[in-house]
């Protein structure tokens, strides 16, 4: 049960950084966006002439664009910081477990997790 609580826990924890970048990510674009309309609104005539709905669309365009870009770029980035973490603690599994003498198998791994885990909880003080 442990193990599942601790899933629902990175999920949340992937969720507030993934919404945390999306916001700022769209908030930078857009105001990335106003400035390169507003210089294209003053330089260029042509563009003067375009309408306010589509001076809109460009600028949700660019909130949208970096609302998603930055989003998943962050989620990439904690996925990998994960899997680094997951294969170094997998690694230090099967050294010990072979230093022992056992095959490193999925179940001893798991096992040597939870053993691993208690004894970090019995070092903490309570």
């Amino acid at each position: 049960m442990a193990d599942r609580a601790q899933r629902r826990e990175d999920v949340d924890r992937a969720y507030r950084l993934q919404a945390q970048a999306a916001t700022l990510g769209a908030l930078r674009y857009t105001c990335i966006g106003l400035g390169l309309i507003t210089v294209a609104h003053y330089a260029w005539p042509a563009f003067r002439k375009q309408t306010l709905p589509f001076k809109a669309f460009l600028t949700s365009t660019f909130t949208i664009y970096g609302l998603v870009v930055c989003a998943d770029t962050a989620l990439l980035s904690h996925e990998a910081d994960r899997r680094m973490a997951e294969m170094a603690l997998r690694k230090e599994a099967r050294l010990d477990l072979s230093r022992r003498g056992l095959v490193p198998t999925e179940t001893e791994i798991a096992k040597w997790k939870a053993e691993r885990e208690a004894a970090l909880q019995a070092e903490r003080p309570s």
